[in-house]
């Protein structure tokens, strides 16, 4: 009997290991399917799948017994996160999400699709490769968008690798699309969110001014200027960033309205670009009391920005207050527009970043452009600097808003505006020769 009792456990302990083997398989089938289909469907599916940009450059190319990359090595690294590969090493690239839309990838009958099919994308290749020499290989990430149509002709994240080698010796961090898919301390850029609050939150702003010898004590707390200021207006504390004005105007705003003015322009979101979500912001959301105010207010304090939440907002603020939602594929369809920023608070905030630039970066930074921008240095706490530019043009033959950054590269004015201009300028010639403006 004992033996007898002994085999039926035996029996049901073998029983219950196959069905949590089952059960483990079912799980991971449904989770990982149409990767696992993708993969093996090279090998025996007859379709085929070309990805080019704008201009009809092949990115990237599939068929049942060849995966294909552009010829040209430097094309090939600058736009790895626009295509990533066939390894899904990234997360941002189109390969994924296009490999298996093509193969129709279903857990019942599996890939029942064959056919030939083209995806073209907003990006131009060739403006992706300047922008990406433009970084010289510093981490970092440029992105242009045209803000009346949301086509992005510009993503790159540095550093890249090239997706033919099958492995690389790749440098920390090399599969992060720093675009989209990570949040930074912004700094000064921040102010852009502060003034925009400040416009439609303290009716005196314009009357103001704002003395600063580099230092002041505000609410028990000390806080620094870079330099002595002495006396502006809100459009000349804006100019000259000044991080005292700024800390004031914040905490007359009031942390109330200044999360409601950050979650309205989605920097505490997740977007979504044709299928990609990106890093959502931070700020400090309860209450902190005033001078932690005052630091969120200057883009410290525990601020975290993805870049492209602010390349929306800056679009929709030279597009005065409609977003047009950036999109990279260029699939046909009619790009989603909505109201981001008050169209009056927009066209006030697009005076202000040409006036940024007039008195202060100065034009001869943009020769040939009339350039709207805001600059950054944000404090990372471990003795360096994010630098950051963002802004548009205002030029309706070519509308692009721009975000660069360069990740513990040091000064926005010094780092970050020479690629905006070497990107812009390229931009401009490439869509008055290519007519994709």
């Amino acid at each position: 009997m004992k033996k007898l009792n002994r085999r039926a456990y035996s029996v049901l302990l073998i029983a219950l290991f196959i069905v949590l083997g089952l059960f483990t398989y079912v799980q991971r089938y449904l989770r990982d399917g149409d990767r696992w289909a993708s993969y093996f469907s090279r090998l025996n599916s007859l379709s085929e799948g070309y990805v080019t940009d704008r201009n009809g450059v092949l990115l990237a190319a599939f068929t049942a017994n060849d995966n294909r990359f552009n010829e040209d090595r430097s094309t090939r690294i600058a736009n790895y996160h626009v295509t990533g590969d066939f390894w899904d090493r990234t997360g941002t690239g189109i390969l994924t999400g296009f490999s298996r839309q093509l193969h129709s990838y279903s857990p019942i009958t599996g890939m029942t699709q064959t056919k030939t099919v083209s995806l073209q994308l907003n990006v131009d290749s060739e403006l992706n490769k300047k922008a990406y020499a433009a970084l010289a290989e510093r981490k970092g990430a440029v992105g242009v968008v045209n803000y009346r149509t949301g086509e992005l002709i510009c993503m790159v994240s540095s550093p890249a690798v090239d997706p033919t080698d099958n492995d690389p010796v790749a440098p920390e961090g090399v599969y992060i699309n720093r675009l989209l898919s990570a949040s930074f301390v912004p700094g000064s850029i921040f102010k852009l969110i502060t003034a925009a609050a400040a416009i439609e939150c303290v009716p005196t702003i314009w009357q103001r001014s704002f003395f600063c010898e580099g230092e002041e004590e505000i609410g028990g707390v000390l806080f620094h200027c870079p330099f002595e200021h002495y006396t502006n207006d809100f459009a000349g504390a804006l100019a000259n960033s000044c991080n005292i004005a700024f800390a004031k105007i914040a905490i007359s705003v009031g942390q109330t309205e200044m999360v409601n003015h950050v979650r309205a322009y989605g920097f505490l979101d997740s977007h979504n670009l044709d299928g990609i979500p990106t890093a959502a912001g931070s700020y400090p959301i309860e209450f902190v009391g005033d001078p932690e105010t005052g630091w969120s207010g200057i883009g410290q304090s525990t601020d975290l920005i993805c870049p492209y939440s602010m390349l929306r907002f800056v679009s929709a603020i030279a597009n005065d207050g409609l977003l047009a939602e950036p999109k990279l594929i260029n699939d046909g369809q009619p790009t989603e527009k909505s109201i981001l920023v008050n169209p009056e608070t927009a066209k006030t905030m697009q005076q202000l970043m040409r006036n940024n630039v007039v008195t202060v970066y100065g034009d001869n930074r943009f020769p040939g452009l009339s350039v709207c921008g805001k600059t950054g240095t944000a404090e990372v706490g471990d003795g360096t600097d994010h630098a950051w530019f963002t802004g548009f043009l205002q030029d309706e033959e070519h509308p692009y808003a721009f975000i660069v950054f360069v990740e513990g590269g040091g000064g926005g004015l010094s780092v970050a505006v020479p690629i905006a201009n070497t990107v812009l300028q390229a931009a401009v010639r490439r869509g008055t020769e290519l007519d994709y403006s």
